[in-house]
């Protein structure tokens, strides 16, 4: 099927006008002059058969149709873009490596230990995408993922990186009130999307009376760890997540009994994908890496 492709020229200086809101401004980031971005606009407004800006003076405003269409240009440009650096690296041992990761993951355990992997090839930079689905198989952009679960990725790949306990954690000053499970009943409990965690560790603490359904959620374990540090109230913490605050007093354990999760942090790719010197990099940085944060 044949495309009817926009010009790709026209389609930068609209770009480039439309988020700026500036045909000069456009002019300066694109290095041409303002009457090449006015020409280049022209060409996509005949192209499309109707007005892209509404202009009054010096200042110009995006039509309704203007006003959709950008979003979608703006993300293709980038993916072109994003392709583009990707072509360039000629070398298999060097360029783009896209790792698809949970926000609380490259947050709390992965970016700080980043420049290590750096230090070692300097030459393969690492792109994090921070919301790839967690099932199926990975998108067409992503080389590697690192995903959580219990190991049902068909298809894939999948090495498990680290297990993980679940345990109360709260602020210090927050901690200085608990001197017994049963005192979570006089605070605030904290919930990520797996509010059924609470109800599990309260029955091993022997406490099932306290009433785990009352409390703030957050659908992202790294907000739900902040929320925690600020004193809003005592979070179950994933001990892969909270590692960091614990060693930097920004968290405490008030309570020793933990709850071990079924769940797991596992690397996933393609299986074609096993011996690409990108992939194995990481890889062996990443199960080295985990190894000795696990000791």
């Amino acid at each position: 099927m044949q495309r009817r492709l926009p010009p790709l020229n026209s389609l930068r200086a609209f770009e480039s006008a439309a988020r700026l809101l500036s045909f000069t401004k456009a002019a300066d980031e694109l290095a041409v002059t303002q009457s090449a971005v006015s020409h280049q606009v022209k060409t996509l407004e005949d192209w499309a058969g109707l007005p892209l800006f509404r202009r009054d003076g010096r200042a110009v405003a995006l039509t309704e149709a203007a006003a959709k269409f950008l979003p979608a240009v703006t993300q293709a440009l980038d993916q072109l873009a994003l392709a583009g650096r990707k072509l360039q690296a000629v070398d298999p041992g060097q360029g783009w490596l896209t790792v698809a990761v949970m926000p609380s993951f490259a947050g709390k355990w992965l970016v700080p230990r980043l420049a290590a992997f750096r230090a070692m090839h300097p030459n393969i930079d690492v792109w994090l995408a921070s919301f790839e689905a967690q099932t199926g198989a990975l998108g067409p952009d992503v080389d590697i993922a690192i995903r959580y679960g219990r190991e049902d990725w068909a298809g894939l790949t999948r090495i498990k990186i680290l297990g993980e306990e679940l345990f109360p954690v709260c602020a210090p000053a927050m901690a200085a009130q608990l001197k017994d499970p049963t005192d979570l009943a006089r605070v605030t409990l904290l919930h990520d999307e797996l509010r059924e965690d609470w109800v599990m560790w309260l029955r091993t603490a022997g406490v099932p009376t306290v009433d785990s359904t009352r409390g703030p959620g957050f659908d992202d374990s790294g907000l739900l760890i902040q929320a925690a540090i600020e004193g809003l109230g005592v979070a179950l913490g994933r001990s892969v997540l909270v590692k960091g605050d614990l060693d930097a007093g920004r968290l405490v354990r008030p309570f020793a009994t933990s709850l071990k999760s079924e769940s797991a942090y596992y690397l996933v790719y393609p299986p074609e994908l096993e011996n690409a010197p990108k992939i194995k990099a990481f890889r062996d940085w990443l199960l080295a890496t985990a190894e000795q944060s696990a000791a």
